[in-house]
């Protein structure tokens, strides 16, 4: 069965940087497309980036230009680099995976996992 497991998350101060990831198993990583998701407490998940099979990717505007998705299909591992942390992107952060669909929104991906937190202060 289709296995996510996020680790990275931390507390941070604003401006410090974090960079997230999600190792994958039980399936063939390569195909299916990844993303990265967030909510915070009281707000709705939304979308933060997202790459699929050929490495090409999408980023939402709140984190365009601070953030890079990337992955390592060697290592079934997707990685989230956020720079430039505002007290803002205090979330619960998510990755999810999907063999269709490859874009930020969340609703669409049918497997994720179990979250890590980033604090920024």
């Amino acid at each position: 069965h289709v296995q996510l497991v996020e680790s990275g998350g931390d507390s941070v101060q604003a401006g410090g940087s974090l960079r997230l990831s999600c190792a994958a198993s039980g399936y063939t990583y390569s195909s299916y497309c990844m993303g990265w998701f967030r909510q915070a407490p009281g707000k709705e998940r939304e979308g933060v980036a997202a790459i699929d099979s050929d490495g090409s990717t999408s980023y939402a505007d709140s984190v365009k230009g601070r953030s890079t998705i990337s992955q390592d299909n060697a290592k079934n591992t997707l990685y989230l680099q956020m720079n430039s942390l505002k007290p803002e992107d205090t979330a619960m952060y998510y990755c999810a995976s999907d063999p269709f669909y490859c874009d930020t929104n969340w609703r669409m991906y049918n497997y994720w996992g179990q979250g890590t937190q980033v604090t920024v202060s």
